[in-house]
């Protein structure tokens, strides 16, 4: 999600920050309706004619994608983390038929829907950069080797987000708006991610995580952007590629498997994901991902 190559609003005006997040609160809360581009543009309050212009400029990508984008990023945790039907899946998704669905899924993501759930997460994961494979002791998966880097404390300027961490991509985009409406777009560095709550006892509607980017400093930080110095210290960094929506797995791995053979114990910090590349411009299988654990020093 680094390198976000946009066209600068001008001039500095936060009445598009207002306008940007109408549209995204507005996209998530409808995701299963088809955009309509005459309501959308009575929700940004600008005119038909040209508010879909200036979005586009903004974010790199039409509505019509960005909705797209997004029902088939749920599609994938459905086919992964659920059993319902794919007839049903596709019909969620926007899909007047199971076979427009499979063709649409199988461009995006390198295979049929039935085919993806059927190999399951497992079959999914794969080395990133490079790195030599580690056989888990239970079952077949093979996870990456994992890297125990000091990484040195790190302002983000970050938007908050409550509720599941698979729709934390909303907080993500109303980021790159307000960077974007701003014209700070060029100062900003690498997309991070904090994820604050255990998702295997705080429920989902309760979780808490930060989007954002890492920023230099005087990097001007004002509402609704917020200020966050990250842990600076020892990390165990997994680097993973792959869908978003399978990353579960490799948490399990990390935390059941690496961590508990490690001799190294956890730092009271939350976790952190450094996201490599943009999803709007790469293949779900191409996305990379460092996911960084917060360790105590060693002993």
């Amino acid at each position: 999600m680094t390198n976000h190559e946009k066209r600068s609003i001008s001039p500095k005006d936060d009445g598009y920050l207002r306008r940007f997040t109408r549209v995204i609160e507005y996209i998530y809360a409808h995701l299963d309706e088809d955009p309509d581009l005459t309501v959308l543009a009575e929700v940004a309050a600008l005119s038909p004619w040209h508010w879909h212009r200036v979005w586009h400029s903004a974010y790199g990508e039409s509505v019509v994608a960005t909705v797209k984008r997004l029902r088939l990023h749920r599609a994938s945790a459905d086919l992964t983390y659920s059993r319902m039907p794919i007839a049903e899946i596709a019909a969620r998704a926007g899909y007047g038929s199971q076979e427009a669905f499979s063709r649409s899924f199988k461009k995006v993501y390198g295979q049929s829907p039935s085919s993806y759930r059927e190999g399951g997460v497992e079959g999914r994961l794969e080395p990133a950069n490079g790195g030599a494979p580690i056989p888990r002791t239970r079952g077949s998966l093979l996870m990456h080797k994992v890297e125990i880097k000091a990484i040195p404390t790190d302002t983000l300027a970050v938007i908050s987000h409550k509720g599941p961490y698979m729709e934390i991509g909303k907080a993500f985009e109303k980021a790159i708006g307000v960077l974007v409406s701003r014209n700070l777009m060029g100062q900003a560095g690498a997309m991070k991610g904090l994820y604050y709550s255990d998702p295997t006892h705080v429920p989902e509607d309760e979780l808490l995580s930060a989007a954002g980017v890492s920023v230099s400093k005087g990097f001007p930080i004002e509402a609704p952007l917020e200020a966050i110095e990250t842990y600076g210290g020892d990390y165990a960094v997994l680097h993973y590629k792959g869908p978003y929506a399978d990353m579960k797995l490799a948490y399990e791995w990390l935390y059941g498997e690496w961590l508990t053979q490690s001799g190294r114990e956890p730092a009271d910090a939350p976790c952190m994901e450094v996201y490599l590349n943009n999803p709007r411009d790469t293949a779900p299988a191409d996305l990379l991902t460092d996911i960084c654990l917060p360790l105590k020093p060693a002993a």
